[in-house]
């Protein structure tokens, strides 16, 4: 009998013992559960579910980039004030006003406020809550067995979502609102643009020159050149660039087909097979840039802070090149090679990649690249290696580069390799980036803006070195 009441005894020591461990969690020392919470990884986890929610919406590249600048501007800001060597972004952005200060004397844990604020601005500019919500579960998780006691973790939170809110309200006075439902008015002029095959869709964002920039003076401020004239008489400057486009594609190697098809990044391509059709989703430019950002900032091992900075800096340079971009397109209103040729030399050609629903000159990859290239080498290094396999998902392989500049100049040149820009687009296209890609660094932190100013373009014979090394 008194065994028996021995074992009911310590049988019920353990149970009473195992519900004070489950209602009572250990709390950690702010020192423990902080070196925890501030491990990128979180950060970079968060990055990719962003573009996984914005490949599934189908978003237009240029929104996207407003949605990655905006969602990581909110994770940069409220992680931002545990570190004084790094500074708001406040006064340096235009109409950029400061966030809400945590409270004096107050315990935060600042890494959980970053991903709250990135995945609150997240949720609010994309569609899909299901995967937001399904990610949150998962994700929050790890924070609860972190041991951030409940005070500080109700307050970070709470921090978090104070931070997305001035974000967002920023975000709602950049006249993107505005600009929803205006389309583009046909000129039907020699040499300008019309909707190309297979879809003949509508152009993409005609008023997004519009959208308030966040460094630049205006969306002209580094405006490229004229394009070369339209003129189809043989030896003409413009003759001489739709040759070049269709005699690539004639005789494209497999190499360029690879880097064509590699940096395609369309979000939605169209399959036609008789009277059916098909799209498939895959990844914007903005997206592949943010990923290659990931992929480098995990090599070489950088503080979440310094993460969520290369983050932002990247996100903005792509959302300025887009609108400088987009500034261009449609000033120009230049005619895709899939047009003219079909119209001159070949009406049955088809370019390697399905042309953009928007005016050629300038191209918009080249841009976007050159600019977060620029951003990430002042940043991340000159001359850092990496391996990009952020698209092996989507079928599109891995590829290897020497540095960001080899891996904007071969953006820029699988344009011409898809059949889907001339060359003086996709030159004049990462000329215009580099120039927002140092200009976006000068403004943000404080450096000369020298942007490049005082350097030559590359002439015509060696212009093309960049790109045929690139390809190599």
């Amino acid at each position: 009998m008194k065994k028996e009441i021995k074992k009911l005894l310590s049988a019920a020591l353990f149970l009473f013992c195992l519900a004070g461990m489950v209602g009572c969690k250990k709390e950690a020392a702010p020192e423990v559960y902080n070196m925890q919470a501030a491990d990128p990884a979180l950060l970079h986890s968060c990055s990719q579910q962003l573009t996984n929610v914005i490949v599934h919406d189908i978003f237009k590249p240029p929104v996207a980039s407003r949605i990655y600048a905006y969602s990581f501007l909110a994770a940069y800001e409220a992680l931002q004030p545990q570190s004084a060597e790094h500074t708001s972004l406040a006064g340096k952005l235009n109409g950029f006003t400061a966030v809400p200060a945590p409270e004096e004397g107050k315990v935060y844990c600042y890494p959980l406020a970053s991903t709250k604020a990135f995945i609150e601005v997240g949720k609010a500019l994309t569609f899909n809550m299901e995967m937001w919500e399904d990610f949150e579960k998962d994700f929050y998780a790890q924070y609860e067995g972190m041991g951030i006691p409940a005070d500080v973790y109700e307050r970070s939170s709470a921090y978090g979502e104070q931070v997305a809110k001035h974000i967002l309200a920023y975000a709602g006075a950049d006249n993107y609102k505005i600009t929803r439902g205006y389309r583009h008015t046909l000129t039907h002029k020699a040499g300008s643009w019309v909707p190309t095959p297979p879809t003949y869709a509508e152009a993409c964002e005609p008023r997004w020159n519009t959208i308030r920039t966040f460094t630049l003076d205006s969306a002209a401020q580094f405006g490229p050149p004229p394009p070369a004239a339209y003129d189809l008489e043989k030896g003409s400057e413009f003759y001489k660039l739709v040759q070049e486009v269709y005699q690539f594609d004639k005789n494209l190697t497999e190499e360029q087909m690879n880097i064509a098809y590699f940096w395609d990044d369309n979000p939605f391509v169209t399959t036609i097979l008789g009277h059916a059709a098909f799209a498939e989703k895959k990844m914007t430019p903005p997206g592949h840039w943010i990923e290659i950002t990931r992929t480098v900032a995990q090599d070489q091992q950088i503080s979440m802070l310094d993460a969520a900075e290369a983050y932002t800096l990247a996100a903005i340079a792509l959302y300025d090149g887009f609108i400088a971009c987009w500034d261009a397109k449609y000033k120009t209103d230049r005619i895709r090679p899939v047009t003219v040729i079909n119209s001159t030399l070949d009406g049955d050609w088809m370019p390697f990649l399905e042309t953009p629903a928007f005016p050629e000159y300038v191209s918009g990859h080249s841009t976007i690249s050159a600019a977060a290239g620029r951003v990430l080498t002042h940043k991340l290094g000159e001359g850092i290696a990496f391996t990009d396999s952020t698209e092996h998902k989507w079928g599109h392989g891995v590829r290897s580069f020497s540095s960001f500049e080899q891996a904007y100049w071969e953006a820029s040149i699988s344009r011409v390799y898809g059949g889907i820009h001339f060359r003086d687009g996709v030159e004049e296209g990462t000329y215009l980036g580099e120039r927002i890609g140092e200009w976006v660094w000068a403004k943000t932190k404080g450096a000369p803006a020298d942007v490049l100013a005082n350097k030559p373009k590359p002439s015509a014979s060696t212009a093309t070195e960049p790109l045929k090394a690139s390809a190599k």
